[in-house]
């Protein structure tokens, strides 16, 4: 339920904006492209398209939502006999190629992208997709009948695959499995199992899988690793503790997670950083972040932090549009920002999961309701 909160003119603004925002540059097909005016952002990605779904389902805006599922579903069942493959492959223990696996983004109609000079296989999005359709169908009493063929897919292809190394959130380290990414796929397979939409037990015992896996190797000082056998954190985890709750939120594992990221990538003012390393655009902070940090801030009662990451996000915005990220009071590696400049022009906006990351903060804290 959302905490309440006094409403500014400032974020009532904002808010409309972001849903208008995400409402206008949705596609005809129902996909939600990650930037229309960022070259290598015209794409949707299932994990981005997720979150802001949630935010128009939360906004109001449920038939936008239901035309992003709607194509979920469609590039999914398009693709029945594909994850038919992948699926018996795995099975016979074989590893498919990775051209072969589904991509990360699509086309606004729904196709592969082809070889556009990007690596591409992720699987949190699918897990993400899961997890942001049960919220949704449950919110407004949604028939799920429709998507029960492209649920029962996702969920055998998320079986098949949960435990291959593949890119993180942010589409780098291949060679890993990673914390945020197990965190997804366990919490759309357990939303999934918890809704009924899943009469096999797959969910269940992979969930189980998963468990087994983090607690023997996705931990370091009490809390969630970047990656197995990793020794550094990465604001990603967030969304295990929130909202996917792949740990207890307030148990002791959350608690270290949120430790460690409060200690190496949150900024006192508010703004989250991605991970200590980060180069790109010189590792500024991120609007997602910060409503991810709020958001689990929200849910365990921290109202005055959550508030001030939202304050934090809304003052990022220019004539009403979120950026990917912003250089906030620090850089992690100013010495990179120019060679990304250089080579794609100033930072993505309006990102559009930054906007639904807003607005579901601000629907958290009741400042939209």
């Amino acid at each position: 339920m959302p905490t309440p909160a006094t409403q500014s003119p400032g974020h009532a603004r904002l808010a409309r904006r972001s849903l208008e925002v995400i409402t206008t540059e949705q596609a005809p097909s129902g996909a939600y492209p990650a930037c229309p005016d960022y070259e290598v952002y015209r794409y949707s990605w299932f994990r981005d398209g997720s979150f802001i779904a949630e935010a128009a389902s939360r906004g109001g805006a449920v038939d936008s939502a239901d035309a992003f599922h709607r194509w979920c579903a469609n590039v999914v069942t398009d693709r029945a006999d594909r994850i038919g493959r992948i699926v018996a492959a795995r099975a016979a223990g074989e590893q498919p190629a990775e051209a072969d696996l589904l991509p990360t983004r699509y086309t606004l109609e729904g196709a592969d992208t082809g070889d556009v000079g990007w690596w591409d296989f992720q699987t949190d999005g699918y897990g993400t997709w899961l997890w942001a359709l049960t919220e949704h169908l449950r919110r407004h009493g949604s028939d799920p009948a429709p998507y029960r063929e492209a649920v029962r897919l996702t969920v055998g292809y998320l079986a098949a695959t949960w435990d291959l190394p593949c890119y993180d959130w942010w589409e780098e380290y291949r060679e890993h499995r990673h914390g945020a990414t197990l965190g997804a796929i366990r919490g759309g397979l357990a939303a999934i199992h918890a809704a009924g939409l899943d009469d096999t037990g797959l969910c269940e015992r992979t969930v189980t899988r998963i468990d087994t896996l983090v607690r023997d190797d996705g931990l370091y000082d009490g809390g969630l690793a970047k990656w197995l056998g990793g020794d550094t954190v990465d604001a990603s985890l967030l969304a295990c503790l929130t909202p996917f709750a792949s740990v207890d939120p307030a148990g002791p594992i959350a608690r270290a997670t949120l430790a460690a990221i409060e200690r190496d990538l949150v900024e006192p003012e508010g703004g989250v950083h991605r991970y200590p390393q980060d180069v790109f655009y010189g590792g500024g902070q991120w609007p997602v972040l910060a409503g991810l940090l709020g958001w689990h801030y929200a849910r365990v009662g921290r109202v005055d932090d959550a508030r001030r990451e939202l304050d934090w996000i809304a003052s990022q915005a220019a004539d009403g549009l979120l950026p990917e990220q912003a250089p906030g009071v620090r850089l992690l590696a100013p010495e990179h920002l120019a060679r990304w400049e250089e080579r794609w022009g100033p930072n993505a906006t309006p990102l559009l999961w930054s906007h639904a990351m807003y607005l579901i903060l601000a629907h958290e804290l009741g400042v939209l309701v």
